[in-house]
């Protein structure tokens, strides 16, 4: 009986130390990287977060995932030392005092754990995402106009069109006086522009910019919304955008529209397309020419080596987009050049070179203001350009900041929306009125500021806010549109719908991609992981350029993007920076991927590399 007594006792001893160190470590984690992830996005939504969780990052800012390792990761683990010294500890009390010490301790752990849990489910509010996307709406499929069923007139002589989403840029950064939120004005410059030209703000001085939807929160939902007139707001399980072949292959896009009117097209970025499904958005409605950080590397825009924030700064993006633009000027075709702003990202943005310290110690808002600078320096330059007198440009901030507490005095009366600029518009507006407006509205008013009719003046949820069509926003108002956009709908589901039947055609049929990743072993002197991808097969058109993704962590938080060189032979190699990955040892996970004649990107082949 004793003997029983005593194996029992040293097995539940064993079960009640196991569940004590998992929780130690897991408890603790969950906590600190609750608190962490709501200060960083505190306005995060479920929507964003089932996003970024199955698509491509929109680039790695290695400055926050040292933030997240400092801030959660080395607490936690102090925590979970702390608890395996007390355990230690209280291993040699009497198994009384033992149990009694280690199940308060267990005790407390799953109520923190459970509390972080509870804390994500309110704040995310998980059961209203659950339950609207667990109801169908009928308000997408009613309201909603094809724009490929819409006939819309190009004037005889085409306009040119610079579109730039501004990163993170709201109306709110503008002082009270002038419609904004701050006491004082952090944007002069965009301001001024914004009352100078058109923002839909009527007779009224004070700036007016568009609301946002579920949807179009983040940098590639409001891409998606300002030029398709759709939130991105769909099962992201079933458009995985690095893995799939089309991104809503079933819509008609600003970008489809213009090539078909024979605009060249040209999307500017200082960070990896790749990221978040840009490039395969903007290849596939436009079959715009990607120019953006990789491209940069490879073209020898800026050296090899050079990396900073997501990429490259903006005022290497003004000074590449001037070179683009003298060069499209040359050609006999109109150009679309979008581009987009990044050093305002979160959190507290990137001081650039070109940053002064008129606000002291508040980053964001140098920041800011250096933005506004480097903006208006731009505008300024075009204006003296030959071309300007044909162009239209859009100045459209993507989504209001992620930042943490930029906008924490802010009033709670005070309506926050994104910056709107249309200059040298082709239009006047219809009605001189305060309009209320979305960024999904930006898709039409775009058309029409270069000069295109478009009968009924709708495309997709929009509306040109050049002519008196009422809005969806101004019909229905901004809450119960924000309702319905919560819903699922049909449409939207069949217009994302990929051609899963087509794709296994490809494979029975042998003319999927492929290729071999062989690793090589790691050299400690250099820190260099070697990678070569041979006997490379069913590539459309040739090889325009290979790269591998490149990670350690399973939510790629240390993702980085190498391009191969081509050895002549067949063969593309390169090297895995391991310093990158701050010199972690275990599994490398490496994908190759090729980006064929047609400018079309395919999975070749995966690998996994070890460093020891």
């Amino acid at each position: 009986m004793k003997l029983l007594k005593c194996i029992l006792l040293k097995l539940l001893a064993a079960v009640e130390t196991t569940l004590l160190l998992i929780s130690a470590l897991i408890a603790p984690l969950l906590f600190f990287s609750v608190q962490w992830m709501f200060r960083t996005w505190n306005h995060l939504s479920m929507d964003e977060l089932v996003f970024h969780l199955q698509s491509p990052l929109e680039g790695t800012n290695t400055e926050m995932v040292q933030e997240y390792l400092s801030e959660c990761l080395a607490p936690a683990l102090m925590v979970f030392l702390a608890v395996v010294i007390v355990a230690v500890v209280s291993s040699k009390k009497k198994w009384r005092y033992r149990y009694f010490s280690n199940g308060v301790i267990l005790t407390a752990l799953l109520l923190v754990a459970g509390g972080s849990i509870y804390t994500t489910v309110q704040k995310l509010d998980v059961d209203g995402y659950m339950e609207s996307k667990g109801s169908y709406s009928e308000f997408v499929d009613t309201y909603y106009v094809d724009p490929a069923d819409v006939t819309i007139t190009f004037p005889e002589q085409k306009r040119n069109l610079i579109y730039i989403f501004l990163e993170s840029m709201e109306t709110t950064y503008a002082d009270q006086e002038n419609g904004g939120a701050f006491r004082e004005n952090v944007i002069p410059e965009l301001t001024e522009i914004a009352q100078e030209n058109e923002d839909f703000s009527g007779e009224s001085e004070e700036l007016n910019g568009a609301y946002m939807t579920t949807g179009t929160t983040w940098t590639m939902g409001a891409m998606f919304a300002h030029t398709s007139g759709l939130p991105l707001n769909i099962s992201i399980g079933s458009n995985d955008m690095d893995t799939q072949d089309h991104f809503f292959p079933g819509i008609f896009t600003l970008g489809d529209i213009l090539e078909n009117e024979g605009y060249s097209q040209t999307l500017l970025i200082g960070s990896d397309a790749t990221f978040g499904g840009r490039r395969l958005y903007f290849t596939e409605h436009g079959n715009y020419d990607m120019v953006d950080y990789p491209y940069a590397i490879g073209n020898g825009m800026i050296p090899e080596d050079y990396y900073v924030w997501w990429g490259y700064e903006d005022h290497y993006l003004f000074d590449f987009a001037k070179d683009k633009l003298r060069e499209l000027s040359r050609q006999d075709n109109p150009f679309n050049l979008t581009m987009l702003t990044v050093d305002t990202h979160f959190e507290d943005g990137y001081v650039c070179s070109e940053c002064q310290d008129a606000y002291g110690d508040d980053q964001y808002s140098n920041v800011m203001a250096c933005s506004s600078r480097q903006l208006d320096e731009f505008l300024q330059w075009i204006q003296k350009q030959d071309f300007f007198e044909d162009t239209t440009i859009v100045l459209a901030g993507d989504h209001l900041t992620m930042d943490s507490n930029y906008c924490e005095d802010v009033g709670g009366d005070y309506e926050r929306k994104v910056y709107t600029a249309y200059i040298n518009a082709a239009v006047e507006p219809e009605v001189l009125k305060e309009r209320t407006y979305t960024t999904m509205d930006h898709f039409p008013t775009t058309l029409a500021a270069l000069g295109a009719e478009i009968d009924g003046n709708r495309l997709g949820l929009g509306t040109n806010l050049f002519s008196a069509e009422q809005t969806l926003t101004e019909r229905f108002g901004i809450d119960k549109l924000e309702q319905e956009m919560q819903k699922k709908s049909g449409l939207l589901e069949e217009l994302a719908e990929i051609d899963r039947d087509t794709e296994s055609l490809k494979v029975r049929e042998g003319r999927v991609p492929t290729a071999t990743v062989q690793v090589g072993t790691y050299s400690y002197t250099q820190g260099l992981l070697p990678v070569t991808v041979i006997d490379i097969e069913n590539v459309e058109a040739g090889v325009q350029s290979i790269q591998i993704a490149v990670w350690t962590q399973e939510d790629q938080s240390d993702l980085q993007w190498i391009q191969l060189e081509n050895m002549g032979d067949g063969s593309y190699s390169g090297n895995v920076n391991v310093a990158a990955s701050g010199y972690r040892t275990g599994e490398y996970q490496i994908h190759a991927y090729v980006v064929d004649g047609n400018g079309e990107q395919s999975v070749l082949g995966t690998a996994v590399g070890f460093v020891e």
